[in-house]
């Protein structure tokens, strides 16, 4: 089912809210000299600085798929496609923490102008994904933010997600979960359903082991 209008207007404000909450997060460390972008991360192999320019150089990529569709045209979201993806992520690896935080602040701001403009109609090329529908991009904004906010391993944790977020997450979750099971099997693991919401989003989006359950396997 296509996103109602006010539907895509809650996740845009949703987006925002999750933008401007880490961005604060970043210029306070930053104030008190306690970023480094060298650091790694949670995800394997990356360094805060590549997760920090993948989060700018997908803003890139949201608004380059939303200004293409304004033209009738169908996108790719990174140029040169997964390559071209990956480049511009080691790109950032030994940046410094300031520059990686200004370069996400102005794609960040960017991305919210296209936003402001954007019919929703039409579609782009998400690399990894395939097709999607423009108006789908503004969650799949408030996804990559949330969920990589964590992964910066900078304070935040999967306990300080927008609430409105994890309940909206979790309902598309749950279902992609339950698309893969065996029929008849589709209703979550008992010890999944005693997790709180956030940490149940943790486990099926992949950032949280829980014993006695196997990974979710949907990222």
């Amino acid at each position: 089912m296509d996103p109602s209008r006010t539907e895509i207007e809650r996740d845009v404000a949703l987006g925002r809210s999750v933008h401007a909450a880490l961005l604060e997060r970043l210029h306070d460390l930053l104030a008190g000299d306690a970023l480094d972008a060298s650091e790694p991360s949670r995800l394997p192999g990356w360094n805060r600085a590549q997760v920090l320019t993948h989060l700018a150089r997908n803003a890139d990529g949201h608004r380059r798929m939303i200004e293409g569709a304004g033209r009738g045209e169908v996108l790719e979201q990174y140029e040169g496609g997964v390559e071209g993806r990956r480049v511009g992520i080691d790109a950032g690896a030994v940046r410094s923490a300031i520059d990686v935080v200004r370069d996400l602040a102005a794609a960040t701001a960017a991305l919210e102008g296209a936003w402001e403009v954007t019919d929703w109609q039409g579609a782009g090329r998400r690399t990894l994904r395939g097709e999607t529908p423009i108006d789908r991009l503004a969650f799949l904004r408030c996804r990559e933010v949330s969920l990589h906010g964590v992964d910066l391993d900078i304070g935040i944790e999967l306990a300080d997600l927008d609430p409105l977020y994890v309940r909206l997450e979790l309902a598309r979750m749950e279902r992609l979960w339950a698309a893969r099971r065996p029929t008849g099997s589709t209703r979550l693991p008992a010890p999944a359903l005693a997790l709180t919401p956030t940490d149940r989003v943790g486990w099926l989006t992949g950032r949280l082991d829980v014993h006695g359950l196997e990974p979710a396997g949907i990222f």
